[in-house]
């Protein structure tokens, strides 16, 4: 199988997983948002808490020239070793969420 139809395939199990978590407050609900045409991928809180809105991104995910990129990430673990649990190269991972000069650091391909 062709490595970003796999990587797509992690990527969407992911985001459904995290989406079976209930929220641990308030009237709140996740909403995946995918758009496969351009490989962006997201899973957002939507609802309200007593009298405040809630609203934000939990992960954001991007596949770019053949890497996935991580542009947000609100997990606990870390949806990086969750990637790489599943089989997805750690030079093929790119932490989008870190700045540029930071990624060398990292055991993540740079960008």
């Amino acid at each position: 199988m062709d490595k970003m139809v796999t990587y797509r395939q992690y990527v969407l199990e992911l985001l459904h997983e995290y989406s079976q978590y209930p929220p641990s407050y308030g009237d709140v609900e996740l909403e995946m948002i995918v758009d496969p045409l351009r490989d962006h991928y997201q899973l957002l809180s939507v609802g309200w808490h007593k009298q405040q809105r809630i609203h934000g991104c939990i992960l954001h995910i991007d596949i770019r020239d053949g890497k996935i990129w991580i542009q947000h990430d609100g997990t606990e673990e870390g949806s990086a070793n969750r990637l790489v649990d599943a089989g997805v190269a750690k030079e093929d991972i790119v932490l989008g969420f870190q700045s540029p000069a930071k990624r060398r650091y990292t055991e993540f391909a740079v960008g």
